[in-house]
């Protein structure tokens, strides 16, 4: 929908999408230069077109091209200025079969999707908030972290970025990370102090992370406050 309906940005932000912790929902952005946006409500397992004429589509049992239909409707029928296109610009690790449909295999998880995405929400912004750091909390359809990005502005040409990543490689868990830069260059973190919680990475991935399940919000917090403070204080 973003591609069809936000202004491009070259660095394709205008796909990212908000974590709403009282809507318990994936948000767009605004779309065709109205304050409409489209929703993913995880409590409901539904897609929710958020207008003064809202509606929502249930995803249980739907297959892809149903949905699709479904937004193309939508998309019409509130006025928007040109037709909706499916198009990723990306490769996804999977694809569905034409007959596959959406179910709703775990509740649970649900939840814990849901528990875990407030916590990174409310962490990331105090984060922000301590530091005097400037920066949207976004989620990446690409790769669904939700994260920030911000300058120092401490004249040292630092920046972070720093967020929540789902289960990777690097870690077999979600996770909260911290990554610094000067400039296009990742800063390497093989001198900097241990953490009191979590770990420094210097191979593949430079930063430090910390597993969500040894994490509540006042470890998160100390986490990304005690790295940023080595990110300050070491020369690199």
């Amino acid at each position: 929908m973003a591609k069809s309906f936000s202004p491009h940005r070259a660095d394709d932000s205008h796909t990212n999408l908000e974590f709403s912790i009282h809507e318990k929902s994936l948000l767009s952005r605004p779309l065709d230069g109205s304050d409409l946006r489209l929703a993913l409500n995880y409590e409901t397992f539904s897609l929710d077109w958020k207008s003064d004429d809202p509606k929502s589509l249930s995803l249980k049992g739907k297959t892809h091209k149903e949905v699709t239909f479904w937004l193309t409707k939508m998309a019409q029928t509130s006025g928007f200025s040109k037709p909706y296109t499916y198009n990723l610009h990306y490769e996804l690790p999977y694809t569905m079969e034409v007959d596959e449909r959406f179910q709703l295999s775990s509740s649970g998880e649900v939840q814990e999707l849901i528990r875990l995405g407030t916590m990174a929400k409310r962490v990331l912004a105090s984060f922000l908030d301590d530091a005097a750091l400037t920066s949207e909390i976004r989620v990446w359809p690409h790769h669904f972290d939700m994260g920030a990005f911000a300058h120092l502005h401490d004249g040292s040409g630092k920046s972070v970025g720093f967020g929540m990543a789902i289960p990777d490689s690097l870690v077999d868990d979600f996770y909260f990370y911290i990554s610094g830069y000067r400039g296009d260059t990742t800063l390497n973190t093989w001198a900097y102090k241990p953490l009191s919680h979590g770990k420094w990475v210097n191979n593949g991935f430079k930063g430090a992370v910390l597993p969500a399940s040894e994490a509540n919000e006042e470890v998160a917090l100390h986490f990304f406050k005690q790295a940023l403070g080595n990110y300050k204080n070491i020369a690199n």
